[in-house]
């Protein structure tokens, strides 16, 4: 248990308790709110965490668990962004700067959050984004996630770092995932990572580009350092095994990197001749970009900056919708991730022009905490979130959705 004391003593100081996910309590609880609800109504109704998963109320219940099963560097490597944190930070402020424009005399008895996506039918708009090696988190990692997202039937993206093959994922979903891919710094790699997804069904690849320059990430290493387990039980002698991840066992890699510097615009051409999968840029965050992704063909855009986790530039990814579905106008599909935390949050996303919203962090909180019910309870909550914005709103499906639904918070 020492590990666990020196753990405790380092986040009381941690730089991530400054971030917006950690400076609220273990129940998403801001020191004012705290203050607000005085000692004894916190201590009656905060006196301890969910035992089950039925018994979350909102994500927040799911982050308190994880945090406190999770391992310490599994969990600071989950949590953590780059640099001083700000886009991390900036990704759910950005939310925080909107607010709902309530209607009333509205009929929502009947609500309908189903959407289309390239040609497939969905429940709900929320993607489970892709996340590497979810096997840190729980032993059956995407598996879990996978038999969640088959019972409320959503998008899931499947991550190149995947700790279980896309072919057993797939089985576990019913239907063959998105594949978000890691282009590594060698075409006939990428090449063979692409056709195996293709051929076990996938119709869609991502194609992740936000880190071709690396990424410091300083809170990591903190939490890796009060980390008394030892590495090589889940890693390689000199850090992640990446040639050992299931996605790699057909390929004899020489290089730990998942990413290349050299990328330009004509990769979407070169990929273009080896698949015939639809086509996502995964990492875009300015309109100029925007613009290109058309120009080249891509086939849909993904505004992210990987959780806050590529470049500290500050920004949100709601900012960077915000100026790219305009320069779209609607010929491609837009999808946002980052920073979401709640159903309202993804109306306010699609009120900006998003297609659909991904998810993250939230439900590897579920995993964390209670495996794949704890899943499939995040999205139950965050579905019903939406509904209920929706609803307040006067939206009874995602295309009555738009920007008369929100404003600027005045300043």
């Amino acid at each position: 248990m020492l590990y666990r004391r020196e753990f405790l003593k380092f986040l009381a100081g941690s730089p991530l308790l400054a971030n917006a996910a950690l400076s609220s309590n273990a129940f998403g609880q801001s020191a004012l709110e705290q203050s607000a609800f005085g000692q004894s109504a916190t201590s009656l109704a905060f006196s301890r965490p969910p035992v089950n998963a039925a018994e979350a109320l909102d994500v927040f219940d799911m982050r308190a668990v994880a945090s406190s099963v999770v391992p310490p560097a599994h969990w600071g490597y989950m949590m953590s962004g780059v640099d001083g944190e700000t886009s991390l930070r900036a990704n759910e402020e950005a939310y925080q700067r909107y607010q709902l424009r309530v209607r009333r005399f509205v009929d929502v008895s009947k609500m309908d959050l189903s959407c289309t996506l390239f040609g497939a039918n969905y429940a709900s708009p929320i993607i489970v984004s892709a996340v590497g090696g979810q096997g840190a988190y729980h032993p059956e990692g995407e598996i879990a996630v996978a038999r969640a997202v088959k019972a409320r039937n959503h998008v899931m993206m499947l991550s190149t770092s995947t700790s279980h093959p896309i072919e057993h994922v797939n089985e576990a979903r019913g239907q063959p995932v998105w594949f978000q891919l890691y282009t590594t710094d060698k075409f006939e790699f990428t090449t063979k990572l692409v056709q195996r997804a293709e051929q076990s069904g996938s119709s869609v690849v991502c194609v992740t580009i936000d880190r071709a320059a690396g990424r410091n990430m300083e809170t990591a290493t903190r939490f890796l350092r009060v980390d008394r387990r030892v590495c090589t039980s889940c890693h390689g002698p000199t850090g992640s095994d990446r040639a050992g991840r299931p996605m790699f066992s057909e390929i004899e890699l020489d290089t730990n990197e998942l990413t290349s510097p050299r990328l330009t615009w004509e990769f979407i051409n070169r990929l273009r001749d080896v698949t015939k999968m639809k086509i996502l840029i995964k990492g875009l965050e300015t309109r100029e970009d925007a613009a290109l992704a058309i120009k080249y063909g891509a086939d849909g855009i993904i505004v992210s900056n990987h959780g806050g986790r590529s470049q500290d530039s500050g920004r949100g990814t709601l900012e960077g919708l915000a100026e790219i579905v305009p320069e779209v106008k609607g010929r491609i599909p837009v999808i946002v991730d980052g920073g979401v935390r709640r159903g309202s949050d993804v109306l306010k996303a699609m009120a900006l022009g998003a297609t659909a919203v991904g998810i993250g962090r939230p439900y590897l909180w579920g995993l964390g905490a209670f495996g794949e019910a704890g899943v499939n309870r995040v999205l139950e909550i965050m579905n019903a979130e939406l509904r209920l914005a929706m609803g307040g709103v006067g939206a009874r499906t995602l295309k009555e959705i738009s920007p008369a639904n929100i404003m600027r918070k005045p300043a």
